[in-house]
């Protein structure tokens, strides 16, 4: 059994999004001990910024006729999506930045869809989690409702595009203890947060269960 798993904080010493990917990591690896789990951080080491269009404008052209900088992209791109591929499962940690998704998230998932097999379903019924931290609080009724345009994004493109089998966990408020602002939350935000712990081992435990074959 193997395991892909995706960070994008920019900030991983203090990563909230991280710390609930590392309560579903742990379910997996008690059920999967002797796993391999391949990272990849996109906080720390986003993608060039030049890739995505090197590795589309190479579709254009005959491969004789391709520039070295997009042969080098197609192969960047296509080790992107061995690494989904490969994998029996995926785990992905993404905050919400500024109400949408983060732009080193958004270039991976634009560079590994140009690799046709994505594209063609390999990825159809693999599971996934994704696991995703707010700021605010986005429920109903607040000041902020409708302003995640992250999660919206993530749940279409992972569980309609890909066909992935795809469990969500998601905490809100993590800014409370950090915005003095929003301290009159402090025990709601106390509240979320245990609940999406909890949620997080729910999913892990959900996730180290399932049994993938790949499709075709």
């Amino acid at each position: 059994m193997s395991l892909f798993r995706l960070d994008a904080s920019i900030t991983p010493a203090t990563s909230q999004s991280r710390a609930l990917a590392d309560l579903v990591e742990a379910e997996w690896s008690a059920e999967h001990p002797d796993s391999v789990v391949t990272r990849r951080d996109l906080g720390s080491q986003p993608l060039p910024a030049t890739l995505w269009r090197d590795v589309v404008t190479s579709g254009f052209v005959p491969e004789a006729d391709r520039t070295p900088d997009q042969r080098a992209a197609v192969a960047y791109a296509t080790a992107l999506a061995d690494e989904l591929i490969d994998a029996d499962a995926l785990l992905l940690a993404i905050p919400l930045y500024n109400w949408g998704v983060a732009a080193h998230v958004k270039s991976w998932y634009d560079v590994t869809y140009t690799d046709p097999r994505i594209a063609g379903g390999a990825l159809k019924g693999k599971p996934v989690v994704l696991a995703t931290v707010l700021g605010g609080n986005y429920n109903p009724g607040t000041p902020k409702e409708g302003w995640d345009h992250s999660t919206p994004w993530l749940t279409r493109v992972i569980s309609e595009v890909w066909g992935a089998d795809l469990l969500v966990v998601q905490r809100q408020f993590t800014l409370v203890g950090v915005n003095p602002a929003l301290d009159r939350f402090t025990e709601e935000a106390a509240e979320i947060k245990a609940a999406a712990e909890r949620l997080a081992i729910e999913h892990g435990r959900a996730l180290a269960a399932k049994r993938y074959s790949p499709v075709g």
